[in-house]
């Protein structure tokens, strides 16, 4: 698969006949474009017209973040695998609330099950999360019951609530106390780590999304309304526990992330640029790590299953195949 390029240094991206090169005052880098899937801005960058119909015509997303390393927005090339029947599938779902309810409650399921093998991995190696694990455990069945959206989102929330009170116990380090979910800005250094990570589970479901005939526009367990983009937030809920969430937890336990990894700024708590790029560094790697797919009977990498997710809701859309989301078995 292509690759992403996170770029932290600011200078100007241009085209160079065939390529790209983005130029600093140390110097000048050459990117191939045809190994470039999508580029990650968290610098200040200078581009152009000529650059920007470059990327649309090689089919490279570009996402940009703010200096507190949040997503402010992308440019998306025109769609070119755009199809207006996949469109009025998708807003057919949408706009039938017993069918918008089937795949919102899949995702739910799905993000469930994946913070509860998380937790039963860690109870594995004796962190006591016994009572998180039960608690969840009991709140999985109920998914079922739920008989609108609003109803399924609490449930979903009171999940997430239990999940995140085990992270004490998981991370073990009284510098990282959770103590409660707190947003732009994060109120300490862990929400800061789950808010970076967050950030970039959706900018990358995103990019996935450009892959395939879907519009990341039209999404179901989050409203479809004057926000951007929706589904892949919806898509982001089933992989943040077993990608962003393991990754933070390995990063806290390696000690390659601690509270000198910090800025305390006016407007909150910051990540410094070079534990920003240690975090992508080792969320790259991640993606990049292969599994063994029980469906296809091949390894995969954690990036291809969510495009592989992706298909899977276009069948459910199609009515060839009913959507079951992924959950993991490690």
């Amino acid at each position: 698969m292509k690759k992403t390029l996170y770029i932290f240094s600011s200078g100007e991206l241009s085209r160079k006949d065939n390529t790209l090169f983005f130029e600093t005052d140390e110097g000048r880098r050459y990117i191939p474009v045809e190994d470039t899937g999508e580029i990650m801005i968290f610098g200040e960058l200078t581009v152009n017209k000529k650059l920007l119909e470059f990327l649309s015509a090689k089919e490279i997303v570009l996402h940009f973040f703010n200096y507190h390393g949040y997503y402010m927005g992308s440019f998306y090339p025109r769609e070119h695998l755009n199809s207006g029947f996949m469109t009025l599938k998708q807003a057919e779902h949408y706009l039938d609330e017993e069918k918008r309810l089937t795949i919102a409650k899949e995702f739910v399921r799905g993000a469930a099950r994946n913070i509860r093998q998380v937790l039963k991995y860690y109870h594995g190696r004796e962190k006591d999360v016994a009572r998180q694990l039960n608690a969840i455990e009991s709140l999985v069945a109920p998914i079922d019951e739920c008989k609108d959206i609003s109803t399924l989102m609490a449930l979903e929330g009171n999940i997430r609530d239990h999940y995140y009170h085990a992270f004490d116990e998981i991370v073990g380090n009284p510098d990282f106390i959770f103590q409660e979910r707190t947003r732009r800005p994060p109120k300490n250094y862990l929400n800061t780590l789950i808010s970076f990570g967050n950030s970039l589970m959706y900018t990358i479901c995103l990019s996935e999304i450009y892959k395939t005939h879907l519009d990341p526009r039209i999404g179901y367990l989050h409203s479809t309304n004057f926000r951007r983009f929706t589904l892949n937030l919806d898509v982001a809920e089933i992989f943040k526990p077993i990608i962003v969430d393991r990754l933070i937890f390995s990063l806290l336990g390696k000690k390659m992330i601690t509270r000198e990894s910090f800025d305390r700024v006016t407007e909150g708590i910051m990540m410094k640029e070079k534990a920003k790029k240690c975090f992508v560094e080792n969320l790259d790697e991640k993606l990049k790590t292969t599994i063994k797919h029980r469906d296809i009977g091949r390894p995969v990498s954690y990036r291809r299953l969510i495009r592989l997710e992706l298909y899977k809701l276009e069948k459910h859309l199609m009515g060839e195949k009913e959507y079951q989301a992924f959950v993991a078995r490690w």
